[in-house]
């Protein structure tokens, strides 16, 4: 099963590359949820040690590309070693600029509510955001779901009120750059009113396709339970 971990992580390398290439701002990727504690334990085991030997194996590199590392999540839960690449991947990269990868490890959007509504002092909208996980972020233009279902499943549930949806049928190792750049060109098709009059609305880009995105801010999220 590790195997697939690894290919699962050599593919998220590839697309985040081709993000950079195709102008996405934000890239945030779902490695682990709340609810994967349920697993068997070697299958979690085999998960937290495959994530916690590739941002040490690979965080150099991304640094080196100008990328923002960030994660998001109950990282309470996480093991001493895990917890630490994660703050120093984010302490060496913070001030990059050129894309923004972001992890979400143990993470789920009802516990991100619930913790930021724990936080909450009152106020307005804006404020309750500033208690989210990453409230700097911006929230999703994009949502790509792989591995054939057609669901949120508990990810980003407060962000993707007005996010577009694209489901694949591809599982996630098996999401190339052809799919990427397809989904990328269907939410291109989409006229964004964020409850506005449909009356005078326009594309959701102006770009008429996937490869004129370099000048547009795009930030997706991919979405495969299948390899959680």
């Amino acid at each position: 099963m590790s195997a697939g971990y690894e290919t699962g992580a050599d593919t998220l390398k590839a697309r985040l590359y081709d993000a950079l290439e195709l102008g996405v701002e934000e890239l945030t990727v779902y490695s682990f949820s709340t609810e994967n504690w349920s697993r068997p334990t070697e299958e979690v085991s085999e998960l937290i040690s495959t994530l916690t030997s590739r941002i040490a194996q690979e965080t150099p590199e991304l640094h080196a590309h100008g990328v923002r590392m960030r994660f998001i999540g109950r990282h309470e839960d996480a093991t001493g070693e895990l917890t630490a690449l994660m703050e120093s991947a984010e302490s060496l990269t913070k001030a990059n600029r050129r894309i923004t990868l972001c992890v979400a490890f143990n993470y789920g959007g009802r516990a991100e509510i619930l913790d930021a509504a724990r936080r909450f002092q009152g106020g307005s909208e804006e404020d309750f955001r500033r208690c989210l996980y990453a409230p700097d972020l911006h929230d999703p233009d994009l949502i790509i779901r792989t591995g054939g279902e057609q669901r949120l499943s508990n990810y980003l549930l407060w962000q993707a009120a007005y996010s577009e949806l694209v489901f694949r049928e591809e599982m996630w190792p098996d999401f190339t750059r052809s799919a990427f750049e397809d989904s990328l060109a269907r939410f291109n098709t989409r006229a964004r009113r964020f409850g506005g009059r449909a009356a005078g609305a326009q594309p959701a880009l102006t770009a008429s396709s996937a490869h004129q995105l370099s000048s547009q801010r795009v930030t997706t999220t991919v979405d495969d339970r299948s390899i959680r």
